[in-house]
């Protein structure tokens, strides 16, 4: 693989960037050897969309390694979360470029058959944040131990709750696709609930009532909401028309809690629902110190962008590979639950400590 990446450099500098694709040269001499002694690599990153702070900053994450490690990178994205075909059309643009690797969230399975395609013309190809499914489609992925960040803020709502029957709404990611991140985070928020689940790689299979570590539950809806804001809205205004009594929300992530707290305000609702969520942005952090969102579970997609970014390059100089978090299939960039109503046996950071680990 790597003799193959080593023979596409000379083609680094040819072919024009895509339509909706935007090329950021790091800094480096003139002899385009990045002042490092080595010829300039090319790396590709791919979004699942350029609007969600999220992956704003991921983008910015990587711009800011490909300046200061000489990399020329492209920066490409769907058009909206689960647009699959955008991103299969910027693998297909960084294989023509002759690119050392692709950076991708990926939108969906649909984008499997481009990696595999990437990875025989030898590239080599690194998830962030959402592991495909597979998990060995990419050679590795730097992300979220999704599932413990889904784990944690269900301890939290459990602690939270005393022992009160939880009728809660899952507001997914989809419910068309099925895609790791979105099946993790909700599976582990059950989980951290005390809630059995069936199928961990599959959402609203687990027994509709029971009981959760401090009482009774009832879940309301699974909604797909398509990690927007005004999908969150949507689907909790569809929850709320199943079950008014719903008093506890899990989002997939921050924009949709932000929406689904709208839905609950103009329902009159707000009084006594837990909110939590994914992210940690600083938007987020503020609406947990704002009390919108009781909880949330802390990502760090500069950290994933950088290291994607800085591993492409030591590949395609010396073929040294990253390697798995011990235990895991993918390398863990680390999460932290933020909340200012700190829970036993639940470790966090309140708020304020958040707003300094904050993105976006």
């Amino acid at each position: 693989m790597i003799q193959r990446i080593v023979r596409r450099r000379a083609a680094l500098l040819v072919a024009a960037a895509a339509a909706t694709s935007l090329v950021v040269t790091g800094c480096g001499d003139s002899s385009g050897d990045g002042g490092s002694g080595s010829k300039t690599v090319a790396v590709s990153l791919i979004t699942k969309n350029s609007t969600n702070p999220f992956f704003v900053t991921m983008q910015q994450g990587a711009k800011k390694a490909a300046d200061a490690e000489g990399v020329k990178l492209t920066l490409a994205a769907g058009k909206e979360d689960g647009d699959e075909a955008s991103q299969v059309q910027a693998i297909e643009d960084a294989i023509a470029r002759g690119d050392a690797g692709i950076l991708i969230t990926p939108n969906g399975p649909g984008v499997n058959p481009a990696i595999k395609k990437a990875r025989d013309a030898g590239l080599y190809v690194i998830a962030l944040d959402t592991p495909p499914d597979p998990a060995d489609t990419v050679d590795i992925t730097f992300a979220t131990d999704n599932f413990k960040a889904g784990e944690l803020i269900g301890k939290w709502t459990a602690t939270q709750l005393a022992g009160k029957p939880a009728t809660i709404a899952l507001l997914d990611l989809f419910n068309d696709k099925v895609v790791s991140v979105d099946y993790d985070r909700d599976q582990g928020f059950l989980t951290g609930m005390g809630i059995a689940t069936a199928d961990r790689k599959k959402n609203g299979d687990e027994a509709k009532t029971g009981s959760y570590s401090g009482g009774t539950y009832t879940i309301a809806c699974n909604e797909p909401t398509n990690g927007a804001e005004d999908g969150g809205r949507t689907a909790m205004e569809n929850c709320l028309t199943r079950n008014p009594g719903i008093n506890v929300v899990y989002t997939i992530n921050e924009p949709a809690a932000v929406g689904a707290h709208k839905a609950l305000q103009a329902a009159g609702r707000t009084q006594g629902v837990l909110v939590v969520s994914v992210d940690g942005g600083c938007d987020g952090v503020r609406q947990v110190k704002d009390g919108i969102i009781g909880a949330t579970s802390q990502q760090y997609p500069l950290k994933m962008a950088e290291l994607g970014v800085q591993a492409i390059k030591k590949i395609a100089n010396d073929g040294e590979k990253p390697k798995t978090s011990a235990g895991l299939d993918f390398f863990d960039t680390g999460v932290t639950l933020v909340t200012d109503k700190a829970a036993t046996g639940v470790e966090s950071i309140t708020s304020t400590d958040g707003a300094q680990r904050c993105w976006g």
